[in-house]
């Protein structure tokens, strides 16, 4: 199997690492935050401007997509890069984490999947196989394999009987994938184990014996404690293989981004940049900033300095205020706007820390800054 994946740059002083991830729309440069794109589209803003900041590599929600529009319309389009006008890369999840999400209107068999659509209430039924054939039928550049996500607080027993199922239908969908011919898109495996290190271990070097392109951490960032979320992230990460590339999914605040680019993690995803933009929160390197609050009022000056979002260069925090407590959907599109660009920004500012072996330092500094210690 050809690797789609190399190593550029790797900091002296940490785990973190720069990277090339090679997909059929593009290079994608590691490590790499990747905005969600939940119904084939990334709430708030245009397709074209999320490329103009600099992404080529969003996410598609495989569950979302096979309910609205559906598997015939997107089979018609040529699937999701014609249908949504997106001309890079596209990862699509198994759609694991909604169905997990669906705890009362679905039931787990060796077999599949069965769920009642949170839409109308129908029935369905997904196997591993079917879900690997539906992000075909999508023409993802990055497919999941369909795992069981568990919470917090588990017992072990129903932890090792999730991953078991996990694991099997890892197999399944692997031998799916290969069967395919003339594909371009890779199939990711992915980890369970709940919060259990024999249980992550075991799973880690499971999924890593298989012969996937791609590897995934899940199971983590589903209301864990902050502590630990980084345990088991540097935990589990130790025992996947270096030389391929690794996904944390459902991150995206800059201090759970460095503690993943600091273990060795090249890609992450996450709704919370857009999902707090639409409510008037903005990153800035002095934490978060709500633009509703009254000390806003009369601030004429950007969110951010030297940041080169619509928002940033055009208007004043004060306008930002006055468009959300107005219900103005402007705001939430600029904020959407200056969250992703920062993400990027700090992307590249990681990308120059490890170039300079000086990560450890970066990070450090910036949380420091960030927290207001």
């Amino acid at each position: 199997m050809k690797n789609i994946f190399k190593i550029t740059k790797e900091d002296s002083t940490s785990r973190a690492r720069k990277g090339e991830l090679t997909l059929a729309h593009g290079v994608v440069k590691t490590p790499a935050f990747m905005p969600v794109g939940t119904n084939g589209t990334v709430k708030g803003i245009h397709h074209s401007t999320v490329q103009e900041i600099g992404y080529n590599l969003i996410l598609g929600n495989t569950y979302h997509l096979y309910l609205r529009p559906g598997i015939e319309v997107l089979e018609a389009y040529g699937g999701l890069h014609n249908f949504s006008a997106w001309s890079g890369n596209i990862l699509t999840d198994s759609g694991g984490f909604q169905i997990f999400s669906l705890a009362k209107l679905r039931k787990i068999r060796e077999e599949g999947v069965e769920f009642q659509s949170h839409i109308d209430g129908s029935r369905h039924h997904l196997t591993p196989e079917k879900v690997v054939d539906i992000q075909k039928v999508i023409g993802s550049d990055i497919l999941m394999s369909l795992d069981v996500c568990t919470p917090p607080e588990i017992t072990y027993r129903k932890a090792q009987e999730a991953m078991a199922i996990t694991h099997r239908w890892a197999e399944r969908s692997l031998k799916q994938w290969q069967s395919y011919e003339n594909f371009k898109g890779h199939l990711f495996g992915i980890v369970q184990g709940n919060f259990y290190e024999e249980l992550r271990k075991e799973s880690a070097e499971f999924i890593a014996s298989l012969d996937f392109p791609g590897l995934a951490i899940g199971g983590l960032s589903v209301g864990e404690e902050p502590d630990t979320f980084v345990h088991f992230l540097n935990y589990t990460s130790q025992y996947l293989p270096t030389a391929k590339v690794r996904y944390v999914m459902g991150i995206g605040s800059p201090d759970y981004i460095l503690e993943a680019v600091e273990n060795g993690i090249d890609l992450f995803d996450c709704v919370l940049a857009t999902r707090i933009a639409r409510n008037g929160a903005v990153f800035s390197d002095d934490g978060l900033i709500n633009l509703k609050k009254a000390i806003h009022e009369k601030d004429t000056n950007a969110i951010e300095d030297g940041c080169p979002c619509h928002a940033c260069t055009t208007y004043s925090k004060g306008y930002l205020r006055h468009l959300f407590k107005t219900g103005e959907m402007l705001g939430g599109m600029l904020a959407t706007e200056h969250n992703l660009t920062y993400l990027y920004r700090l992307m590249q500012r990681i990308h120059k820390a490890i170039d300079e072996d000086n990560f450890n330092n970066f990070k450090k500094a910036y949380l420091e800054r960030y927290y207001g210690k």
